[in-house]
Order: structure tokens, then sequence, then C-alpha cells
């Protein structure tokens, strides 16, 4: 997993770097086929703004939050590309199986 980090108008330190690849460890636990994460980090109108655009095997994704404070932005951001894994997995393994009964044909 290649993972690009970048700031505009902002400088990132060693704790948000850290805190970040420490979060984006979660969306890796979920789905192993991650290729490539571009993750830009934004300080816009006051406004922190986190954005990630995530190349896996089939699929782009790209989310992004803001919040005036940045650890917050990032919890949102990988909450949200945690949602779209998790969709993206199960949609590539045919859906889920619930349990739930099948249609058959009674005697």
């Amino acid at each position: 997993m290649n993972l690009h980090l970048s700031g505009h108008h902002l400088e990132l330190t060693p704790a948000i770097r850290d805190y970040l690849t420490s979060k984006l460890d979660r969306v890796k636990r979920h789905f192993d086929d991650v290729i490539d994460i571009n993750v830009i980090l934004s300080l816009e109108r006051g406004q922190r703004r986190a954005e990630a655009s995530i190349h896996v095997r089939g699929k782009d994704l790209f989310a992004e939050s803001q919040d005036p404070d940045m650890y917050a932005a990032i919890d949102a951001l990988v909450d949200k590309l945690d949602r779209q894994i998790v969709k993206h997995k199960e949609k590539r393994s045919g859906g889920r199986n619930d349990g739930g009964l099948r249609h058959s044909s009674q005697e």
C-alpha cells in the first residue's frame, strides 16, 4: 500500500502523520487489496479539510470531511472511507450471506 500525504496551507506535523497512518490501518484491516491512498489535509476559511482518494482493485473511492478540528476531520474521513470499503467489499464478494431462508419448492 502506497500512502501519499500532503498539506495545503498547513504543515504536516509528525503527530498528525502518525494519527492519520494509525487511523488508515483500520481501512487496510477491512480490505487487503488497497493499492494507493492519497490524502490532502488543508486549511480553508477557518475550516480544516481532509480528503482522500483510495485506489483499490477495480474501483477508486473518494471521501472528504470538514471540521474546525483537524483530528475530528480525520476521524470523519476515515469513517466515510471505512463504510465505502466495506460496501465495495460486500459488492465484490456477491453480497452478504445473512442466513435467511431461500425460496425452495415444496412437495
